[in-house]
């Protein structure tokens, strides 16, 4: 089937090759002599590289999950407040950067993309890996680390943007739950492998030693022993190096009018990413200066978070919009999603879904660090919660089992909604959800006061397990509701953009958290995250469920 390009007055005619690489111009996957002739093989090899891709983008992007519960291990000077504010920044620039992500595919091309955003993630690899291997590195430098470190956020939203585009309608609900969940196996991924990798010197460096017990899956790790706590950061470098070269040489732009008719050169699709990068990194950086206080290098205004988000997310899409030139253009085109009140109606119920999964993900760790690894017990009238607990169970041998469980599960969420409808699906998640979020609201107050915390252990962690398996089933299962209500060239841009507004999560959960562990009552962040999950319950009910509904989706 393969072709030379063509000269015409107008430029050149549709290519008939469909090697990596290339630029496609013809592409159909409806046409069912087309998708099982040419269409499936082309689709499947440029999600296999996507994957891998976004999985290294989520292991970047949530690293401090682990290097925090090590960094209070080690015994760096920073308070743990300071260590979830580490989390809290990078969950902030990835969404933020999801928002521009959201619109990249149709000026610069999916190949471009992945390619670029990938390359991207050595920067904060490297960075961290050399910041990590002296204690006296100061918190501004690890501020703007896990700054940088959103850009691995960010690449969700135009990876999921680009594979909704090759495959058909019928087979969407599949191919994005693969995409969304074996890419979002980088978060368990990241919890096996980086406390392994820091055990031994791969990377050479001087090793650290541990004040407090340590962990991996296989068991814990005795106090005096020698950590190389920088693996966490040059390790990436393996799968990223190779991943650049396969996305480059592996995949395709689709020059397909409702995809992206007009790519500039390499060269001008990396300029273009990189301005509208720099745009949302601006805007995540004033927010964070809005947000935090004086002493981790904030205002100190003290503005409330859901406002700084806001003003975040509106100053983001605005400052975006003022881009001249074509990319300018383009934006206006895809803006047209902001028009349609599914748009809104599906950022919400995914955020219950991914931003649940995504913030519990990147605050898992070390909420069962502070939580079990301490004994809180009354001294002279007031509960103490800086006892270490020799009996606690260690994060680093648990955390990771949750975001496996959500990841693993997220294709049979879309599966299972490609057979029964995705809105029916998504109602019995959210009802899980809201049962088990008040469940580990229970006995988290149970052991937040309790000198011998680890008896509550296993419920706590049983239930958490049952909130993320829900939210990995409902992740797949919205993504089918939104194949199914919009059109072939919106809804990639609204995959993008509701999966960039869900991505807060990862900034919310943990900044949540982190106050009301401050306030000596976590229990309350869930029972707010559990009504939340029911507000959601009868939005999803009444635009998608009804049968007078306007898009009624069993």
């Amino acid at each position: 089937m393969s072709t030379q390009y063509q000269q015409t007055g107008e430029g050149k005619t549709p290519s008939k090759d469909y090697k990596g690489g290339k630029d496609i111009h013809d592409w159909d996957p409806e046409d069912a002599t087309f998708w099982q002739s040419t269409g499936k093989a082309v689709a499947s090899r440029n999600l296999w590289i996507s994957i891998p891709s976004l999985l290294a983008g989520f292991a970047v992007w949530l690293y401090w999950g682990i290097i925090t519960v090590q960094m209070l291990n080690l015994g760096f000077p920073y308070a743990k407040s300071e260590l979830f504010s580490l989390m809290a920044i990078a969950g902030l620039t990835g969404a933020t950067l999801r928002i521009p992500s959201s619109f990249f595919i149709r000026p610069f091309g999916g190949r471009n993309v992945i390619f670029f955003t990938t390359a991207l993630l050595m920067i904060p690899a490297v960075g961290t890996g050399f910041a990590l291997q002296d204690q006296n590195t100061p918190l501004w430098v690890f501020q703007c680390l896990a700054l940088l470190s959103g850009l691995g956020g960010g690449n969700f939203a135009s990876s999921m943007s680009n594979i909704n585009f090759f495959y058909p309608k019928k087979q969407q609900g599949l191919a994005l739950g693969l995409n969304a969940g074996l890419g979002n196996f980088g978060v368990t991924t990241m919890q096996i492998v980086v406390p392994l990798f820091m055990t031994f010197a791969i990377f050479g460096g001087e090793p650290m030693i541990l004040q407090n017990t340590s962990g991996t899956l296989i068991g814990k790790i005795p106090a005096g022993t020698e950590s190389f706590i920088h693996n966490a950061g040059f390790v990436w470098l393996l799968l990223l190096i190779p991943l650049a070269f396969a996305g480059w040489f592996g995949m395709n732009n689709l020059r397909a009018d409702h995809v992206s008719p007009k790519i500039p050169n390499p060269v001008g699709a990396i300029a273009g990413m990189s301005g509208m990068l720099l745009v949302g990194f601006a805007t995540a950086i004033f927010g964070l200066w809005l947000l935090l206080p004086e002493k981790v290098n904030g205002s100190g205004f003290g503005v409330p978070k859901e406002i700084v988000l806001l003003i975040v997310i509106t100053l983001t899409v605005l400052a975006l919009k003022m881009i001249p030139g074509s990319i300018g253009e383009s934006l206006s085109r895809q803006y047209k999603i902001f028009g349609n009140k599914h748009t809104w109606v599906m950022s919400v119920i995914y955020t219950m879904t991914f931003g649940s999964f995504i913030g519990f993900a990147a605050s898992f760790p070390l909420s069962i660090k502070v939580i079990f690894g301490y004994q809180h017990v009354m001294v002279d009238g007031v509960m103490n919660h800086d006892m270490a607990n020799a009996n606690g169970p260690s994060a680093l041998m648990y955390a990771w089992m949750g975001p496996f469980i959500g990841a693993l599960i997220r294709p049979v969420g879309g599966w299972v909604a490609d057979k029964i409808g995705g809105a029916l699906v998504t109602q019995i998640c959210a009802a899980v959800m809201v049962g088990a979020a008040l469940g580990v609201a229970y006995f988290m107050q149970l052991a937040y006061q309790s000198a011998t915390p680890e008896e509550y252990f296993v419920p706590f962690f049983v239930l958490f397990l049952l909130l993320f398996a829900a939210t990995g089933i409902g992740n797949g299962s919205t993504f089918r509701t939104i194949s199914m209500v919009f059109n072939k060239e919106q809804a990639g841009p609204v995959l993008g953009w509701t999966s960039a507004v869900a991505a807060y999560g990862a900034f919310y959960i943990p900044k949540v958290l982190g106050e009301q562990i401050k306030l000596t009552t976590p229990e309350n962040a869930l029972v707010g995250f559990a009504v939340f999950y029911g507000v959601c319950l009868l939005v999803n009910w009444f635009f998608y469920l009804r049968k007078n509904g306007e898009f009624y989706n069993p």
